[in-house]
């Protein structure tokens, strides 16, 4: 059988599941897909890393339209990003979340990746910032390994984003809205905070 067929037949069991999915949720809840069509109103914007063992959704046990995802790799918030700031003021200014979670993960490619000289592609360019924190954190103290370096990048995109201007028009409009920072431990299957939530401007900000 050649490779093309391997990936069609790939696909048509992709298909299937799906459908099987599909009807077992009708079949638990007639309604569920026509309520879920009816509106969005998620509490929650997960900011967090392509990586396919890290699903928001599942993570959080939560159901479908109640969590409204951005994911990159090495969950970056970069406000400037046209594609990242359209997700940010979108959650922000017309869902109106409550709650914004960075959510890095132990064992990421792209912190791994960002810890090497980086390649002059598309990947080296996004990375640059997470370079950056690993060059300067080197500066300050012994070279941390890649954990640390995961839960600095989670801090560093917090401290981020609270300086977005999206984010401080919500505050000034006293809309309830807190960031926060959190590691996934994938071989323990829990979230775990790296630092303190920010729920408001920062002094002098």
């Amino acid at each position: 059988m050649s490779a093309g067929n391997d990936r069609k037949c790939d696909s048509h069991a992709v298909l299937e599941r799906a459908l099987a999915w599909s009807q077992g949720k009708k079949s638990d809840d007639p309604q569920f897909f026509r309520r879920l069509a009816r509106q969005q109103s998620p509490r929650y914007f997960w900011v967090g890393c392509s990586d396919s063992r890290v699903s928001a959704t599942q993570v959080l046990d939560r159901n479908l339209g109640e969590v409204f995802v951005h994911r990159n790799v090495a969950n970056i918030a970069d406000c400037h990003d046209p594609n990242f700031a359209a997700s940010l003021l979108y959650a922000v200014a017309i869902l109106k979340v409550e709650h914004i979670f960075v959510v890095g993960h132990y064992g990421c490619g792209g912190i791994d990746t960002a810890m090497q000289p980086l390649a002059d592609d598309a990947i080296g360019a996004w990375l640059a910032p997470v370079r950056d924190l690993f060059t300067q954190t080197c500066q300050l103290e012994a070279a941390p390994d890649a954990d640390r370096l995961c839960e600095y990048n989670v801090i560093a995109q917090v401290e981020t984003l609270a300086g977005c201007q999206v984010v401080n028009d919500a505050w000034q409009r006293q809309q309830c809205l807190a960031i926060h920072g959190w590691v996934y431990v994938i071989e323990e299957g829990l979230l775990r905070p790296v630092c303190n939530a920010v729920e408001g401007p920062r002094p002098g900000s």
